[in-house]
């Protein structure tokens, strides 16, 4: 039987230092195919390249990945500063209308770290630029040393919303997560809803009131060992069900809303 189609976010890299090239991470891949049950495929985040009504008919569901290049914070109507780090913006071209479209038709997303800023900005929410530099946060970095295991470490706990999405998904009111990010929700857009929290406050699960397909979002990464770990796992499964459903028949909703 042929898998529904999970388009993956790709990232602008130089390959060598000097070749230039969209990547995406071989977990991200392993995640969709060998826990969400769907056949990924890596689009060139690229307006040149692609366009949304394309991408909308050609696949089922968005993986939105995480990223070291930032939203831009023009935007969210702010100037860009040092603080803001490294930008893509042919990405921001692409993901930002991508995500209204999806809301808008009910088809199904993920976002990850970086795309959970971008479903936020897109519906009209802010981004702080360093979540390390305000007063009584942590800092969410990935830990400049280290091997790949001890990067993705689980180093804190996420509760979520008494009764919310994610609890109901997770079978749990508190999970642990790794961190692996600077920036950080400011204000919520348009219909986004803050589903789970980090200690210090910064938000680090939603979704979309009033959206008729899956808008789950993290702010940490599932991806890591999504086949084993008891976090990730019922996350992928959920989103390999929404696409499923709206491969079968137009809706994301219905089946990750009864799991969940």
């Amino acid at each position: 039987m042929t898998r529904p189609v999970v388009g993956i976010i790709g990232n602008m890299n130089l390959l060598n230092n000097d070749y230039p090239v969209h990547a995406g991470g071989t977990m991200n891949s392993a995640a969709v195919a060998q826990v969400a049950g769907c056949m990924p495929l890596l689009i060139p985040t690229d307006p040149r390249f692609v366009t949304v009504e394309e991408l909308l008919a050609r696949c089922d569901g968005f993986l939105l990945t995480g990223g070291r290049p930032n939203v831009h914070p023009e935007e969210y109507g702010e100037a860009e500063t040092e603080a803001h780090g490294t930008f893509d913006r042919c990405r921001d071209a692409v993901t930002l209308p991508l995500v209204r479209a999806c809301v808008a038709r009910g088809q199904p997303f993920l976002g990850i770290c970086r795309g959970f800023q971008e479903v936020n900005v897109a519906l009209g929410g802010t981004l702080d630029p360093e979540i390390r530099d305000l007063p009584g946060r942590l800092n969410h970095r990935m830990p400049p040393e280290g091997s790949i295991e001890e990067k993705f470490a689980l180093r804190h706990v996420v509760r979520f919303a008494e009764g919310g999405v994610f609890e109901r998904l997770m079978g749990a009111r508190e999970v642990m997560t790794n961190t692996l990010h600077g920036q950080g929700i400011r204000t919520a857009g348009r219909g986004v809803v803050i589903d789970g929290w980090a200690p210090d406050g910064t938000a680090e699960a939603l979704y979309v009131a009033g959206a008729t397909g899956f808008t789950l979002s993290v702010q940490w990464h599932p991806e890591w060992n999504a086949a084993s770990d008891p976090v990730s796992r019922p996350l992928f499964q959920a989103f390999g069900d929404a696409v499923r459903a709206w491969a079968g028949g137009g809706t994301g909703s219905a089946q990750w809303r009864a799991r969940a």
